[in-house]
């Protein structure tokens, strides 16, 4: 079953949603860009969200602020790596140690943010991270980072900008490209989610 919960980040209620709170695993999930219509519901998040499920995991989505029925704004990525903190603060309240970070486009770049500044995850994986839209230069290091997805065809996480950034942090993830795929994964989904059963098993 899925429960609504609160997150609190200072005086900002973020609205999430927990499934399976009964395993000792845990994923927090991290949505597209809200200014291009991305929240906790979207259809890539989903599928992330039903891969961890399928493998036995706690799986925590959430809307960054400003987003549906999150209070606050919109603030350009800034408040955002605070609330990604927030959610996982809250896991970690709630008594999950084992806990992955998972970040779609937007999601993944707040994601990494929060990596590569220090954060106590067992993993971290990216899909799409928009390299070709927003500046990842500043992320100096990734670790625990074990699979980064994208497709083919995805202008906004173009593979072989996407492999430069892998190289210049010295790691060695699983970094798998499906063919004719596009950024929002369409008609892919089902790809994706083999991919992540498989890196999850």
């Amino acid at each position: 079953m899925e429960s609504a919960v609160t997150i609190e980040c200072g005086n900002i209620k973020l609205e999430g949603a927990l499934h399976n709170p009964s395993s000792e695993k845990a994923v927090l999930i991290c949505h597209p860009h809200p200014l291009y219509g991305g929240n906790m519901d979207n259809p890539v998040v989903m599928t992330l969200a039903e891969s961890f499920l399928e493998k036995g995991f706690t799986t925590l989505r959430f809307n960054f602020r400003g987003t549906c029925n999150s209070t606050g704004m919109f603030d350009n990525g800034e408040g955002e790596q605070e609330d990604v903190r927030a959610a996982l603060d809250w896991l970690k309240k709630e008594g999950y140690q084992n806990i992955s970070l998972v970040g779609y486009s937007f999601g993944a770049r707040m994601n990494a943010q929060v990596v590569s500044t220090g954060c106590e995850i067992n993993d971290h994986i990216m899909v799409s991270p928009p390299v070709g839209f927003m500046s990842f230069d500043d992320i100096e290091q990734m670790p625990f980072t074990g699979l980064i997805v994208t497709g083919e065809n995805d202008e906004i996480a173009p593979a072989e900008k996407v492999q430069a950034h892998i190289h210049r942090w010295k790691i060695a993830p699983r970094f798998d490209i499906i063919e004719a795929c596009d950024h929002f994964y369409s008609g892919c989904r089902g790809q994706l989610k083999t991919i992540l059963t498989d890196y999850l098993s």
